[in-house]
């Protein structure tokens, strides 16, 4: 039996559908001392060890027959935005259609988690499926952002937790899958003209994404990442050059107006630094932020049970990182990035 079938969790694991339970400001102090908050915080850390240095393409060389899975997952939902062209309205953002493209998603999810899991994972079907659906929008607002982007990394997490997904397959999950779940979220926000959810302007690194950011700078070692033709030369090959190239593709005007944080980090005195200065204010800024916090949805996979009491569920070996958050030898503080206030 291999590491798919057996699974991380047990045999006798009870699955559950995930609820809010992040309800008032006073909540927050239970979210940034749980199991979730600490193996979400875990999992992003690890990945953002194993791509260090690594291109796309040799993050992905070695792709699983499951990480060539959930890229078809993601292949067939870019194919739906083909399928369900925008419509005529008189509104200039948050096109209607997306609500269709999004009913098709919710309707359709089962399937497509049956299609690419053996028939032992599918009873874990009911509770990772949330991840998956809230991870390309809100389709009453039309809106896309971080919250979304962290539901989709959730559900990756969860790959790995239950043990469709192994060890060998972190630089492919951030190099392959993560990077074809960047241009399908791009392709929903272009076409349905997404509103931007919660974003905070010239502050912001971005005004939907932030995790391409974090393993971006891991995985980008080059200077002068502002200059156009190396963005253009490079951006299939590293997450941030290829968030450049967005940014600069829909703004316009002087680039250090439109995204001042990021104008920023090209001061910073290297790569290390800007790595862990980004995951230092992605802790503030998105973990942070009850706003965010309030949509996650918790279960038997992501536990709002504190930390220490520990977890009945087998945790796969992502990495060595410690849970409390240390990046190559230095903590988290150490760092010299500026967190705007």
């Amino acid at each position: 039996m291999n590491a798919v079938e057996k699974g991380v969790v047990g045999e006798d694991h009870v699955f559950i559908t995930p609820v809010k339970m992040v309800k008032t400001i006073d909540d927050m102090n239970q979210w940034d001392k749980s199991e979730a908050y600490f193996e979400y915080l875990g999992f992003v850390l690890a990945i953002n060890e194993t791509i260090k240095g690594k291109s796309n393409s040799q993050g992905s060389a070695k792709a699983s027959e499951a990480i060539n899975k959930i890229s078809s997952l993601l292949d067939t939902l870019s194919n739906w935005i083909d399928e369900i062209p925008p419509i005529q309205q008189p509104q200039r953002f948050g096109n209607q259609a997306f609500r269709t493209w999004f009913n098709k998603l919710k309707n359709d999810a089962r399937l497509l988690l049956q299609d690419i899991f053996p028939e032992t994972l599918y009873r874990a079907i009911p509770e990772i499926i949330i991840y998956l659906v809230e991870g390309f929008g809100n389709a009453t607002r039309i809106d896309y952002g971080t919250g979304h982007e962290l539901s989709f990394v959730m559900f990756l997490c969860s790959l790995y937790k239950i043990g469709y997904l192994t060890e060998s397959d972190q630089p492919a999950t951030a190099c392959k899958v993560f990077v074809s779940y960047l241009d399908l979220v791009r392709k929903l926000q272009v076409v349905y003209r997404m509103e931007p959810a919660g974003s905070h302007g010239v502050w912001s690194l971005d005004d939907y994404q932030f995790i391409p950011f974090i393993w971006g700078s891991s995985q980008f070692f080059a200077h002068m990442f502002l200059k156009e033709d190396v963005v253009n030369a490079y951006a299939d090959e590293y997450m941030f050059l290829s968030c450049i190239k967005y940014i600069n593709q829909v703004k316009t005007g002087p680039f250090a107006e439109h995204s001042n944080q990021l104008w920023s980090v090209s001061g910073v005195s290297s790569w290390s630094k800007i790595n862990s200065g980004l995951i230092k204010m992605y802790k503030v800024e998105v973990l942070g932020k009850f706003p965010l916090v309030q949509h996650i949805v918790f279960g038997s996979l992501f536990s709002l049970k504190p930390a220490e009491c520990g977890s009945s569920i087998r945790r796969p070996r992502l990495s060595n990182i410690a849970a409390g958050g240390r990046v190559s030898g230095s903590t988290l503080a150490d760092s010299e990035f500026k967190i705007p206030s």
